[in-house]
Formats: structure tokens, sequence, C-alpha cells
């Protein structure tokens, strides 16, 4: 299995992004790799590290959230890998919740949200975003 952290979603990805989905909530874990220093597409000096700058986008996706019917689930430091392999891993966990995809997109078109992204890109190594929905376990018999 190959994996490759990127910033931004891939053409295809945000086709797929963009068809009809599940009904209701969805769950965006975020697997988060950070840069050692902040690295800004305008060229700014900064003496930010790459987790200090994903901060900044993070307390304001936090509002965000909050704003189009979501919030921040969960939110962690990776401290080990129990199972598997992997060559590096990520330095953070979040799942966010959003009411729907539509949501989440209509967020993902904000201002604020094109405001605060440049933090986003300037602390990310890269990432994994893997949309989750809930699953029902109320039919299920018990062993």
């Amino acid at each position: 299995m190959e994996v490759r952290n990127s910033v931004y979603p891939s053409e295809e990805q945000m086709h797929g992004f963009l068809q009809p989905g599940p009904e209701g909530p969805i769950y965006m874990v975020n697997l988060l790799k950070f840069k050692d220093l902040a690295a800004y597409e305008d060229g700014r000096e900064t003496h930010l590290s790459g987790k200090e700058a994903y901060q900044l986008y993070g307390a304001g996706v936090s509002q965000l959230l909050k704003e189009f019917g979501g919030g921040v689930v969960f939110s962690g430091e990776v401290s080990r890998l129990m199972l598997g392999e992997v060559e590096n891993l990520w330095d953070e966990v979040a799942i966010a919740m959003y009411p729907s995809r539509k949501a989440m997109l209509k967020m993902m078109m904000s201002p604020t949200m094109q405001e605060i992204g440049l933090h986003r890109a300037a602390g990310l190594h890269g990432q994994l975003n893997i949309e989750t929905t809930t699953m029902d376990f109320s039919g299920l018999k018990q062993a």
C-alpha cells in the first residue's frame, strides 16, 4: 500500500466529492503531517513552525465548523504506531463533523476559509483526509 500525503485534493478526488454522497453527517478523519518551519506561498518571513501555522488555521476552522452546523469531534497528537507499518507517522489526528457534504463544500468556498487557508498551506507538509459516515449497529445480534 502506497501512502501519499497531499495538501490539496486531486481533480479526481474533488470530482468524487462533488458527486451525490451519503445523506446526513460526514466525519472527516484528518491525518496531519506538519512542516518543520511554516512556508507561506506569498514569501512572507515567519518564525512559525508548521504546527503553529496550522494552529492558526485550526482556530479559524473550529469557528467556521460551528457556523456551518459542524464541529471538531476529536483532535490529538500521534504518539506511536500500534499496528501496521508506515514509513513516517503523522503528527496529529483530527476528526471534524459536517452535517453534509454540501455544508462542507459551502464552508470550503466561504470567504473566511479562503482567508485562513493560507495558514493551512503554510503549515502542512501533507495530510490524508478520509471521509467516513456512521454505522447503525442497532440491528446486530450479540454473539
